[in-house]
């Protein structure tokens, strides 16, 4: 793989509902690449509104329009030309913004979240498109293990979001499996309904004009550490 792309990095995109494994991939990814050459890049750091003002609102993380999607363009078509952003910063252990940062371009970024590929110009600037597809009851053990561990919220809060949200999955998160070039799915082998780890099956689906890469390593990192 090149290691001297800084001109014009390469960006994997990383999609799919929450808690369906996109930081856990986009982890092993970097593990595997080497952290020195990643620059990952989360793109719920650009919510309009803190957990609060949501809260208040009665809006969802889900919605584009809650989102600033023309500003993840902007800093997307930046880090593709090779130029440096000021990136927001959202903090999911209390849900506030923190002070902004500094991001370098690196030979390869990853770009992962809920609306990744919600816009035409923010596909443009992928050189490949993951969206991860998880079945479904093992999203929501994933969701209330990851928010009731590392942000907060008791399991009858999980659950009570989750139904709130359950009509934003389908009108804003899986129509851009469409735009995929890779959909990963991990599911329970049969007759082993509590796996949530290791022991998990994973099928992927590449579109017929994407290189068949041996993900081997890749997923065996996602298996082992466990998703979030």
């Amino acid at each position: 793989m090149p290691t001297n792309r800084v001109e014009r990095p390469i960006i994997l995109g990383i999609v799919g509902d929450s808690a369906a494994g996109k930081t856990t991939l986009a982890a092993g990814v970097a593990q595997i690449l080497g952290k020195d050459q990643v620059v990952t890049i989360c793109t719920d750091d650009y919510h309009k509104f803190d957990r609060a003002k949501r809260a208040e609102n009665k809006t969802s993380a889900l919605d584009p329009e809650c989102n600033y999607l023309d500003v993840i363009e902007n800093d997307l078509n930046s880090l593709r030309n090779g130029k440096a952003i000021i990136k927001p910063v959202y903090s999911h252990h209390d849900g506030c913004f923190k002070a902004a940062e500094y991001i370098e371009p690196k030979p390869y970024i990853v770009v992962e979240g809920l609306l990744g590929y919600s816009t035409r110009t923010m596909r443009n600037n992928y050189d490949v498109k993951i969206y991860l597809d998880p079945e479904e009851e093992l999203r929501v053990r994933w969701k209330v293990i990851r928010d009731t561990t590392k942000r907060g919220y008791t399991e009858e809060q999980v659950l009570a979001s989750l139904e709130k949200r359950k009509d934003d999955s389908p009108a804003y998160i899986q129509p851009q499996r469409t735009f995929a070039d890779m959909a990963i799915q991990f599911y329970r082998p049969e007759g082993m309904e509590d796996e949530i780890g290791p022991r998990l099956n994973v099928r992927h689906t590449l579109r017929p004009t994407l290189p068949h890469p041996d993900l081997t390593s890749l997923l065996d990192v996602g298996e082992n550490t466990g998703v979030s």
